[in-house]
């Protein structure tokens, strides 16, 4: 079930059929409403959204060839995951985002510390997704993430 591909194109076209629509749908939501510096790509061999290194050289620090990876969408065996660091370190975030499900869906919120599973594709709250998005600047993203880093 999973999409495979080398490009971002590539794991879009390769989703299969049973969430083609809503997973490219999910996807433009997310690059639709990325802020400023942001970009989409290939992260951990799914679609990731990332700070690219000319914004942050140091890249991620677990992997520094890595860009420094924000977010993240991946076609899983039973679900749709998309993955939200903001949400894991900012619990402000975390707390609206939890508070707003309910009035976006009515399927049972399915999460974990950063990974929100879609299993029921007509239930995905876009409009939600797509304001999350908004949520966080590149650079309100790098100093929560040195924050979290340095210590």
């Amino acid at each position: 079930m999973k999409a495979s591909g080398n490009t971002v194109k590539e794991i879009l076209n390769n989703v299969p059929p049973d969430r083609l629509v809503a997973f490219n749908k999910l996807h433009e939501t997310i690059v639709n409403s990325l802020p400023k510096g942001f970009e989409a790509g290939i992260s951990y061999g799914g679609l990731g959204y990332v700070v690219p290194h000319n914004l942050y050289p140091a890249g991620y620090h677990c992997k520094p060839i890595e860009p420094l990876p924000f977010a993240g969408l991946a076609s899983q065996k039973n679900s749709i995951n998309f993955y939200h660091m903001g949400i894991y370190l900012d619990p402000k975030l975390f707390d609206w985002f939890v508070a707003e499900y309910p009035k976006h869906s009515k399927a049972k919120l399915d999460m974990g510390k950063s990974c929100i599973r879609f299993k029921k594709f007509d239930e995905i709250p876009y409009k939600l997704i797509g304001e999350l998005m908004t949520k966080m600047s590149v650079k309100d993203w790098i100093a929560i993430y040195e924050s979290k880093l340095k210590k």
